[in-house]
């Protein structure tokens, strides 16, 4: 079994922040927080100080996907593997970790070219919640959600997180036509159907991201979240519907930079014990109308 635990918090750098405040707190309802950079968007959803964090600057990209693991041993123990298998990588400094609110992490990049960040010992915030729609963020044990990473080099991506982190293979979903064939692939470490997916696709020349997906308690607050985003003016990559892998119930909205965050609830959790991976032939069972978001519906299958 892998030594990360799960999806810990995503960093990452817009050129327009009101936008991304107007989304993430007024219609998702996330907890604005404060962190070191005083112009930054911090956004808690738990315990945890910040899970999402937006910084300024003039290009939109991914500044680092953070993964958990369970202790210093644990942080070893993937430093060992990515080390072996012949991938440089940094001990954060103390004022980064700091930074980031963690005891102790390293750095490095993916096949893709992502940065990757895996830590331990995440500083707690004891205070309560006050998410605005009232909501709890399904978190925990199945960490923070999960990321959708584009990648030139398929195979490579794949084996990386599987092969040297150790990942679960948790099903595909082939795109469109083409042979050979193209895949979506999913991954998880904990009871989280996938907490990665990895898609055969352009991220342009920074670090980018297909979407993010936070799962809520209830439908009602997936359902408060959409009218916002409705009324706010966002565009919606996807409408509501069901999804047949994860059985999310969720909706895509467009954020700025050009990525999707997935709002959603009700989804599985995965028994190691009898899970098989699977191919699907669907994204959904309903809904889910990608043709407000051109580029991804021409890899999906067709209907």
């Amino acid at each position: 079994m892998t030594a990360i635990r799960g999806l810990g918090y995503l960093i990452v750098q817009s050129q327009d922040l009101p936008r991304w405040r107007e989304l993430t707190v007024d219609c998702l309802a996330m907890q604005e927080t404060t962190g070191p950079v005083a112009d930054g968007l911090y956004l808690r959803m738990d315990e945890r100080h910040a899970r999402l964090v937006v910084l300024p600057g003039d290009v939109d990209r991914v500044v680092a996907v953070g993964w958990e693991v369970r202790d210093q041993f644990g942080l070893a123990e993937v430093a060992a593997a990515v080390e072996a298998a012949g991938v440089p990588f940094k001990e954060l400094s103390q004022e980064e970790c700091d930074e980031r609110r963690v005891e102790a992490a390293i750095r490095f990049d993916d096949p893709a070219g992502t940065p990757v960040e895996v830590f331990f010992g995440p500083v707690l915030d004891h205070s309560p919640v006050l998410t605005g729609h009232g909501q709890r963020f399904v978190t925990s044990e199945q960490g923070m959600g999960h990321v959708v990473l584009p990648t030139t080099v398929v195979e490579e991506t794949v084996a990386f997180y599987t092969e040297v982190l150790d990942f679960l293979p948790r099903g595909s979903i082939r795109m469109g036509a083409a042979l050979p064939p193209r895949r979506v692939r999913f991954m998880g470490v904990n009871q989280r159907h996938h907490s990665l997916a990895v898609c055969p696709a352009p991220h342009g020349e920074a670090p980018g991201l297909v979407h993010l997906m936070m799962e809520v308690d209830s439908l009602d607050a997936v359902g408060r979240a959409l009218d916002k985003v409705n009324k706010a003016g966002f565009s919606l990559s996807s409408t509501l519907g069901r999804h047949t892998n994860d059985k999310m119930v969720s909706f895509y909205v467009r954020a700025p930079g050009g990525w999707d965050l997935e709002y959603g609830c009700e989804g599985m959790l995965v028994d190691e014990a009898f899970y098989t991976a699977e191919e699907i032939t669907a994204d959904s069972y309903w809904g889910h109308d990608w043709s407000g978001s051109e580029p991804l519906a021409a890899f999906l299958p067709p209907a």
